[in-house]
């Protein structure tokens, strides 16, 4: 296992420098400096100047991407262009708070996954398989934001049962937070566990269909114990693996979704960002979003390996 980590690790490290580089350069590339944008069009060019100098927004590219780089390592953000707050404790307030609705929705999306995966592949009656997949595809067919104003419609203004936005911290008021918590997690994660049941259908279909299967059955061993004790296993590493994958798409979706709940995230502050052009929050947050989805693909990765000693052995081989 410490070598298949080995393997790992520096190809997880090279994609994160190159992704700040190309996000360094685009955001260099884009018209206009955030001095522009803080004084304003009619701003004196010597002004500007002045402000650039005094921001290091003169100096040579790669001496401000080795400052930006080294400081996103070390933790120091600085502070926004645009409000002078601290961008580290502008994240570290947001952070909790998506930190919560990604949780929240990546348990739906594995309760949901396993829900939809098992009951396909197990059905036997053509009229249950056309009412799973019809189910799967009405999901899958609907964007999340679409998914996140119908339940508001259906459940905040329909029959007043859950609050239509905002937040309550879940560790502060576990039954109020549930309720302020539950629609955009599951606007958030249904999506993805329709994915994550369709890879486990098919994982599901091809183990149930192997011939060691097919002498456990000959054995007398029970379909239920078939299922659980054998075929699911096995055919859970590479679902795992999906599921992992699922973050980035859980990280993109929390900025339209926390904004149809007015969800106080990391997805508000760049969604304000982009609207003032405050590149160097833009800068961190992308990157930051880069390195959690690289930590968590490594981590799926590392519990496929674990579940299944092929993985970690091919590369050993060659």
């Amino acid at each position: 296992m410490l070598s298949y980590i080995a393997r790992r690790l520096p190809t997880a490290a090279l994609t994160v420098v190159l992704t700040s580089v190309v996000v360094f350069l685009l955001i260099g590339l884009l018209p206009g400096s955030p001095a522009s944008v803080i004084l304003g069009d009619q701003a004196d060019p010597a002004a500007v100047a002045a402000l650039e100098q005094r921001m290091g927004l003169d100096r040579p590219m790669v001496q401000q991407y080795a400052d930006w780089a080294r400081r996103l390592v070390t933790g120091d953000l600085g502070t926004s262009y645009i409000s002078g707050a601290p961008i580290a404790g502008t994240l570290g307030a947001a952070a909790g708070a998506t930190a919560e609705l990604a949780l929240a929705s990546l348990i739906v999306t594995a309760l949901t996954g396993a829900a939809f995966g098992i009951a396909a592949a197990t059905a036997r009656r053509r009229a249950t398989q056309a009412v799973i997949r019809g189910a799967s595809a009405l999901i899958f067919g609907v964007p999340e934001y679409v998914l996140g104003i119908l339940l508001i419609l259906l459940f905040a203004i329909t029959v007043r049962l859950l609050p239509a936005g905002g937040r309550e911290p879940l560790l502060a008021d576990p039954e109020i937070g549930i309720q302020y918590l539950a629609m955009p997690a599951i606007a958030l994660g249904l999506h993805s566990g329709v994915v994550v049941g369709r890879f486990l259908e098919t994982e599901l279909r091809r183990q149930l269909e192997e011939e060691y299967l097919d002498t456990a059955r000959a054995k007398g061993v029970s379909a239920r114990r078939v299922l659980w004790r054998h075929a699911l296993p096995n055919a859970l590493p590479p679902v795992v693996t999906v599921l992992g994958m699922r973050v980035g798409h859980v990280l993109g979706g929390a900025v339209v979704i926390e904004a149809v709940f007015a969800w106080p995230g990391l997805g508000q502050v760049l969604a304000n960002a982009v609207v003032s052009h405050d590149y160097l929050i833009i800068q961190d947050m992308v990157v930051y979003f880069v390195v959690v989805f690289i930590a968590v693909q490594v981590g799926g990765d590392l519990i496929h390996a674990a579940l299944d000693p092929r993985v970690r052995l091919e590369g050993e081989a060659s």
